[in-house]
């Protein structure tokens, strides 16, 4: 069988012309040179070159010079792929996040990540907790980023931090006349429009609230524009408040129990690619950083775990 090297100390000897230059820059003697040419030609039955000067190649020889340069070519290719990728240079980055965190956390996350990357390429999804959670366990993605699973749930996650729930509702609705942080009980005669991400609040007053409750939308543009037009009110994460629309507006809660925890999902089993690790220590190292791009008085709902 023809070697990889064997090959390579052909193509150099027949670039250069000679064996000394080629021995210079393969940085082996001149005889071991020698004697894998000799046994290269004894392999293939026939000479590689017109004379013992090496400085002319025969019909096979120039037909082994162009296959055998593409095959070099190609091999070192791979290998340099096979180390960038290694080493995260190279690849490719499948992201499953909840909305609140894919529009105003991985922005400030991805750009750095990037360019400190720019062989790798990056798949966005934005999806609730529940289908981020579906996606990791399916290996449609690499990483998720949504609330706490459920404990069957075949993935492992990670707490990165918590994030208060607070009270969407009409700019003129008559909670916001309400001095400090609401009570439960102020929102006892309002209708609750329910979503995914309010599963997460077991306080007993407000599971009382989901019984009278008629409606579950898990959009959030659409959540909003119901609050908006004064059909309801919805509990909603700090972090999906921070750009909210006209006419409505974002209430504290007084029970501060009141939080999802969000984290970091993967599968139990199987290894993360070097890109998706790289990822993961690199979310974990800046999330300080996300908690101080936020505005002061959102901070108070962003606390990392």
């Amino acid at each position: 069988m023809i070697k990889l090297e064997a090959l390579r100390v052909f193509v150099t000897v027949a670039e250069l012309g000679n064996i000394r230059d080629a021995s210079d820059r393969l940085g082996r003697t001149a005889s071991a040179i020698s004697m894998t040419l000799k046994q290269l030609e004894e392999e293939l039955g026939n000479p590689l070159f017109e004379s013992d000067r090496k400085n002319s190649l025969t019909a096979l020889g120039q037909f082994t010079l162009e296959t055998g340069r593409e095959q070099i070519q190609s091999y070192d290719k791979s290998i340099r792929m096979i180390q960038d990728f290694a080493h995260d240079k190279i690849g490719h980055l499948a992201l499953a996040s909840v909305p609140s965190v894919a529009a105003n956390l991985i922005p400030l996350l991805l750009p750095r990540f990037i360019n400190e990357r720019p062989g790798i390429t990056v798949e966005l999804f934005d999806l609730d907790s529940r289908n981020v959670c579906a996606m990791v366990e399916s290996g449609q993605a690499d990483l998720g980023i949504a609330s706490t699973p459920k404990a069957s749930a075949p993935v492992a996650f990670t707490p990165l931090f918590r994030d208060r729930f607070k009270v969407i509702c009409n700019a003129e609705s008559d909670l916001t006349a309400i001095t400090g942080p609401l009570q439960w009980h102020n929102l006892q005669d309002q209708a609750l429009i329910k979503n995914g991400s309010s599963d997460a609040i077991m306080a007993p007053q407000f599971l009382q609230l989901t019984e009278k409750s008629t409606m579950v939308v898990r959009n959030v543009t659409s959540l909003f524009a119901l609050a908006k037009a004064g059909v309801g009110i919805t509990l909603l994460p700090a972090l999906t408040t921070l750009n909210l629309p006209e006419g409505i507006c974002a209430l504290d809660l007084a029970d501060t129990s009141a939080e999802r925890i969000v984290g970091l999902l993967e599968r139990k089993s199987g290894f993360l690619s070097p890109v998706s690790s790289s990822f993961k220590a690199f979310l974990r190292m800046n999330l300080k950083t996300l908690a101080s791009a936020l505005s002061p008085h959102r901070q108070e709902s962003f606390v990392i775990v």
